[in-house]
């Protein structure tokens, strides 16, 4: 199993960006008076993705990598309720890319914590192996 050199190799990471770019694009448009509310709720949350990938990814076990994807998965969870608020009143269309973006994410990030669970054991087992040699 190779190791991860880099959080930018993760596809997870890179399509969580392009959301996060999605969302800065469709919040410049929102009403100025929502700006400190839902326009900064979206972007932090939307943020907090990648950065929690990426954090993951620099720490030094796959379970804290683990943890990590969660933490995303939960912003992701977050920005998926704030996009549906934008829907409800008329600051998103139905249409956006943003929606299809995020949700695009969500599977990402659940592939990618069932594949790193499932090779976790595995990963180990071969470490012992190796060890009694």
């Amino acid at each position: 199993m190779g190791e991860l050199s880099n959080h930018r190799e993760l596809v997870a990471w890179q399509e969580a960006i392009k959301l996060v770019v999605l969302i800065y694009r469709e919040t410049a448009k929102f009403p100025r008076e929502e700006l400190f509310g839902l326009t900064a709720q979206l972007r932090k949350s939307a943020g907090s993705i990648p950065a929690n990938i990426a954090e993951g990814a620099g720490r030094n076990s796959s379970k804290e990598l683990i943890q990590f994807l969660g933490i995303a998965s939960g912003s992701r969870a977050e920005v998926d309720t704030h996009l549906e608020v934008a829907l409800q009143l008329g600051f998103i269309p139905p249409d956006s890319a943003v929606f299809g973006q995020s949700d695009r994410v969500g599977r990402l990030l659940l592939a990618c914590n069932f594949w790193k669970r499932l090779l976790m054991p595995m990963a180990s087992e071969m470490k012992t192996q190796q060890s009694i040699k």
